[in-house]
């Protein structure tokens, strides 16, 4: 695999002196009409071995290129900060907006990669890295980015000989470290993983890009090349046609019986066992949040429902058992212009709270396969990779010991409407109801379907929909304050 990339490939002092000018002029070009334009961003990954130019690289791209456009990102050891959410944060809220470059130094390849080699983890530990790489890959991919990966190699002579002309140089001894000497002793393996990882992880929409870094001349030219060459050709396409979806659609069940038809919204609860069983949970909850084991864990509750369902009333009864100082509550509409720029999945990922603490969704990232499916703001392609996309996120969550709780809140269609009416003739509850409420009724048939194929595609085992029979809303509120007691409760005695 590394056949190439020692072959001793070298650019002469002239070539490089001619070949740069001409160069640096065609990537502030392409810069400059990929900020125009903004149709997609580039994601640029430096890895490889130490002493192979890594660094020089990312400085050299960073000369050559207009610094309004681009952002570099030095990816080392992860902080406490970092540590308390999944790995794939740190880099999901360093991505570029579309119309700039974000450059990696250090992916989320590094650590899987040096933590196989010292004898931390194990083969399937690594494994499982490269597939949760891989699946964020495809996804930002299908989601327009434009991912370039190079791997900077050499052989074990020149790495070695490198490292010492390094060392043996006033200027440049900083740049080697006695961790550059441990990894040079340790090259054998080093090169095992490497080569594994590269043929796991060269992938259609994001290959690996293979370079002999010992001849700064060479390694230069080639990756300005190969980045100028790629935005160039992808400026010049015309706008890219997602991938034509052949599996068909999922269809209503043909005798018409679905999850949300089987839901007993008769149920309810009487005012006075309601007031106890309020105090009752409320009370549980706030003892729980507040045990020492609650600060090993994080809780993410996420609300979805039926218009006018009660979502809003039942967050804030749960809310009213936590310290103020230890929870947020994200409510989601329409994306902003900055979050148009980036995947769809990356306002949800920048608010993952840290160990200890609660966050609450009001309405969620299965916004996507709910309104922008029934409503048509995606493409039937987005709606449909999304299941797994989001299974994907939360199965990331879940593996961090963060507990999801997911709840669907359901009522009947004539209490809707009874709901939507009380809404227009009490003054200070008016604002709740718009025209869209009403839009949005209309197609309650397709709502209907859609739901039933989120919770048939995403409820797993990991995270499970948990469906609240709401046309009482007291029954509804009780409901929810003891699934999210009990899934506390498991997740604090498994720790």
């Amino acid at each position: 695999m590394f056949e190439s990339a020692e072959l001793g490939h070298k650019i002469d002092k002239a070539t490089y002196e001619k070949e740069v000018p001409k160069l640096r002029e065609a990537l502030l070009m392409a810069q400059i009409d990929l900020a125009k334009l903004a149709k997609f961003p580039v994601i640029i990954l430096i890895g490889g071995l130490d002493g192979a130019g890594r660094g020089e690289t990312v400085n050299l791209l960073n000369e050559w290129m207009d610094p309004r456009f681009i952002q570099t990102h030095g990816m080392g050891e992860p902080s406490d900060e970092e540590l308390d959410r999944p790995m794939m944060w740190r880099f999901w809220r360093e991505l570029p907006p579309k119309g700039k470059i974000g450059v990696f130094l250090g992916s989320w390849y590094t650590w899987p990669i040096i933590n196989r080699v010292t004898g931390r983890t194990k083969v399937a530990d690594l494994d499982r890295s490269m597939e949760r790489a891989k699946c964020l890959e495809k996804m930002l991919a299908d989601e327009g980015a434009l991912i370039l990966k190079f791997w900077m190699h050499l052989s074990k002579d020149r790495q070695e000989k490198r490292l010492k002309l390094l060392e043996k140089n006033p200027k440049t001894r900083w740049r080697v470290t006695d961790r550059d000497w441990k990894h040079f002793k340790q090259y054998d393996k080093f090169r095992v993983v490497h080569e594994s990882v590269i043929r796991h992880t060269s992938t259609a929409e994001a290959p690996w890009t293979i370079v002999e870094g010992y001849d700064h001349n060479y390694r230069s030219l080639t990756v300005g090349t190969v980045i100028l060459d790629a935005i160039r050709k992808r400026l010049d396409e015309a706008d890219i046609k997602m991938t034509e979806v052949h599996a068909p659609p999922p269809l209503p069940s043909i005798d018409q019986l679905n999850v949300l038809k089987t839901l007993d919204l008769t149920q309810t609860i009487s005012k006075k066992n309601f007031k106890a069983e309020l105090e009752k949970y409320q009370g549980k909850l706030a003892l729980l949040t507040r045990e020492a084991k609650f600060k090993d864990i994080t809780v993410i509750a996420l609300f979805e429902g039926n218009d006018a369902a009660g979502k809003g009333g039942a967050i804030r009864r749960v809310t009213s058992a936590l310290d103020a100082r230890w929870y947020n509550i994200i409510p989601v509409a329409a994306p902003t212009e900055e979050e148009r720029a980036q995947p769809y999945l990356w306002r949800f990922w920048r608010h993952i709270p840290r160990r200890g603490r609660v966050t609450i969704f009001d309405r969620s990232w299965y916004g996507r396969v709910l309104v922008e499916r029934v409503e048509e703001y995606c493409s039937k392609v987005d709606w449909m990779r999304a299941y797994s996309e989001i299974n994907d996120f939360e199965a990331q969550l879940v593996r961090h010991n963060i507990v999801v709780v997911k709840f669907w809140l359901a009522i009947s269609k004539d209490e809707q409407l009874a709901r939507f009416k009380e809404r227009e003739k009490i003054p200070f509850k008016r604002f709740k109801i718009t025209e869209e409420d009403w839009r949005n009724r209309e197609k309650w048939d397709q709502y209907e379907h859609a739901v039933c194929d989120m919770v048939d595609r995403t409820s797993t085992e990991i995270a499970p929909w948990t469906l609240v029979e709401a046309n009482d809303k007291h029954f509804a509120r009780i409901k929810i304050l003891k699934t999210l007691c009990c899934a506390i409760e498991a997740a604090m005695q498994k720790g």
